[in-house]
């Protein structure tokens, strides 16, 4: 039965030469790429990031992604212009941390959260190493503590 259908696709691909279907095709008359080199069981997959452009990064399980992006996150946020925006970035890659600290996945990694006023701290000093001395930074700087918001519950007493 396999001859058959061997017979079947020997006689298909005879009569799609006989109407030159094959001729003109990209690469013909050159040698094949990666001929000479010795065998790669994954060809595919390198080839496949080479030509779509695809970070080799994104190959990593997600423990290395998630400490990989936080040993690169003084360098992510060096160019933010705000504190909010600094604390909110480095709040959303703890919040993928949390999410894989409760279901991991992957090898076994430690990765813990970031301390959020640490990456602060070192944002405001490469900012401070940035803008000279004598002019003002463009935002306006925020201090270290928080504003004080009169609750709802505490009345002044009225005269």
């Amino acid at each position: 039965m396999t001859y058959a259908w061997e017979a079947a696709a020997e006689a298909q691909i005879r009569a799609a030469v006989e109407r030159g279907e094959f001729d003109n095709l990209p690469g013909a008359g050159r040698p094949i790429p990666g001929r000479d080199l010795p065998y790669d069981e994954q060809w595919w997959i390198k080839g496949l990031l080479e030509r779509e452009k695809i970070p080799t990064e994104a190959l990593l399980p997600t423990p290395l992604l998630l400490r990989r992006r936080v040993e690169r996150l003084p360098d992510e946020v060096r160019d933010v212009p705000t504190e909010a925006a600094v604390r909110a970035y480095a709040q959303e890659l703890n919040t993928q941390i949390v999410a894989w600290l409760r279901t991991p996945t992957g090898p076994r990694v430690v990765v813990r959260p970031v301390d959020v006023d640490a990456v602060v701290r070192q944002w405001r000093a490469a900012r401070s190493r940035l803008v000279p001395a004598g002019d003002p930074p463009a935002a306006a700087a925020v201090s270290d503590r928080p504003t004080r918001r009169r609750r709802w519950w505490r009345r002044t007493p009225r005269p």
